[in-house]
């Protein structure tokens, strides 16, 4: 498995030689550094702890800075684990940047929602809203009953109701990767991605 963390710029297009235009994610990622081996002997399983965006010694809490001292890679804002990753990543201290990326790679990303707070169930769950017919002038943005008559006398699990929005992991897959900037760490990639901007994405690359 191979993987990076990055930063969500914005949207943007790119130009084929034909003339297309594919809308694409821009996407800082990297350069991140391996923090952490984690091995089936010692931890039950096989991944590599990464991280993203240095952070100032005098900003790191206690626990955090006794764990990045420990492996002496440097202070990190964000840390992310890759299960089962490239064995040539398998190292402290391991720097991994977009040059291990190449145009055409199908991408898994991950990233928090935009969070839109509490909302109905009109937007939430693109409910048609009741009829207005018969004096009901108070039930046009109602979700209706929710009731399930003498048996179960109870809401079933899982009922569509009003309630927080957004907010939420979600992974989004078979991204291709369009366009790679090795100079400035950028990745473009076809289409959107969980998030809004300044978001932080985990971007792993699709097994065949």
């Amino acid at each position: 498995m191979l993987g990076i963390l990055g930063k969500k710029i914005g949207m943007s297009q790119v130009f084929t030689q034909n003339g297309n235009i594919i809308p694409v994610t821009v996407v800082e990622a990297g350069p991140c550094k391996v923090v952490q081996v984690k091995t089936v002997e010692t931890d039950g399983y096989n991944a590599a702890q990464i991280g993203f965006e240095e952070k100032p010694e005098r900003l790191m809490i206690k626990p955090e800075k006794g764990h990045f001292e420990k492996h002496n890679t440097g202070y990190y804002r964000t840390l992310a684990e890759l299960k089962d990753a490239d064995q040539d990543i398998m190292v402290d201290g391991a720097e991994i940047t977009v040059s291990k990326f190449k145009i055409g790679d199908k991408l898994k990303v991950t990233g928090t929602s935009k969070g839109k707070g509490f909302q109905g169930v009109m937007k939430r769950h693109n409910f048609s809203g009741a009829q207005t017919t018969h004096g009901q002038s108070d039930r046009r943005r109602a979700p209706g009953s929710i009731g399930a008559s003498a048996y179960p006398s109870r809401v079933i699990k899982g009922m569509r109701m009003a309630g927080q929005t957004g907010n939420k992991r979600k992974t989004v897959s078979n991204l291709e990767l369009v366009k790679i900037d090795e100079a400035n760490n950028l990745l473009y990639i076809k289409g959107a991605v969980p998030g809004g901007k300044n978001g932080i994405l985990t971007i792993r690359k699709q097994e065949k």
